[in-house]
């Protein structure tokens, strides 16, 4: 006979996940609330990557408060709720990297602009794609294997979707901290602002990173419990605020009229040192 399962080491974690998830929600609803009241000269495609984002974002929240809603009340007391995940898990993978790829690919983009260098975008894209692979694989597989028992064999595609993401966001958090480094110009208060976007891009990428990793490690080492889902669920969410918190940093408005600048987000100069930071700036702030 079978060992039956620790209640409390299935429903707690997907729980608790769905609660950071929410919370993160409402911390990301503030973020968009300023995004798009600050910035409506924003560059279009970046109001349209927030505005995907914030719906997808809301799926993800429906689905995680309807799987935790299926096994403790819909089925509550019976056998099936020990056995088989809930129905609103099965896109979980999926909706997470959808929301994680163009989040990567975005940043990757800043890196090519800053470093003029195509072979880093590059790795950081093929990582990402394999990310955005190994999470549709996990869906895919979850919705043909429903129950519990089987999760373990979905490894090779877990170890695929959360060690690549990993990886994609080391790398891109070191080029960026780099590329930003290199373009310190002495000048105090340009140099204060690289400092303080290298210490938000070490926070983000870090969280994300160490988030994606305490997944893997927990789906693979605790495969009897649901652990992994504490850092599973909020993991979208991660991503989606440390992309508003980035383009919230820029200057606007009062601040736009001031000689301030976001060295992440300048035009950056063609036949010019990519030490130097161009002093001028433009009367939009969107860029």
């Amino acid at each position: 006979m079978a060992e039956a399962p620790d209640v409390e080491l299935l429903f707690g974690p997907l729980l608790i996940g769905v609660l950071l998830n929410t919370t993160l929600y409402g911390v990301m609803l503030v973020q968009m609330l300023m995004y798009f009241t600050r910035y409506r000269r924003d560059r279009k495609w970046f109001r349209l990557l927030a505005l995907y984002l914030l719906i997808a974002e809301t799926a993800n929240t429906i689905f995680d408060i309807g799987l935790i809603y299926e096994p403790l009340i819909v089925r509550y007391a019976t056998a099936k709720a020990l056995e088989i995940s809930p129905l609103m898990l099965r896109p979980d993978a999926a909706l997470t990297v959808a929301i994680s790829t163009p989040v990567q690919f975005f940043v990757a983009w800043r890196v090519k602009a800053l470093t003029q260098s195509n072979v880093l975008p590059a790795l950081i894209c093929i990582l990402s794609i394999a990310s955005l692979v190994g999470g549709m694989s996990v869906t895919v597989n979850v919705s043909l294997q429903p129950e519990y028992a089987d999760f373990p064999n979905f490894n090779p595609y877990v170890i695929t979707w959360l060690s690549t993401t990993a990886a994609c966001d080391v790398l891109l958090s070191t080029a960026l901290i780099h590329s930003l480094y290199t373009r310190k110009s002495g000048v105090t208060p340009t140099d204060r602002q690289v400092d303080r976007i290298i210490r938000m891009t070490v926070q983000t990428g870090s969280i994300t990173a160490i988030a994606a990793l305490l997944d893997l490690f927990s789906f693979l080492f605790k495969p009897k419990t649901t652990l992994n889902f504490v850092w599973d669920f909020p993991l979208s969410k991660l991503y989606t605020n440390a992309l508003l918190s980035t383009l919230n940093a820029r200057p606007w408005h009062e601040e736009s009229l001031r000689d301030t600048m976001n060295v992440l987000f300048e035009q950056t100069p063609t036949g010019s040192s990519s030490a130097t930071v161009c002093p001028t700036r433009t009367k939009d702030s969107s860029y």
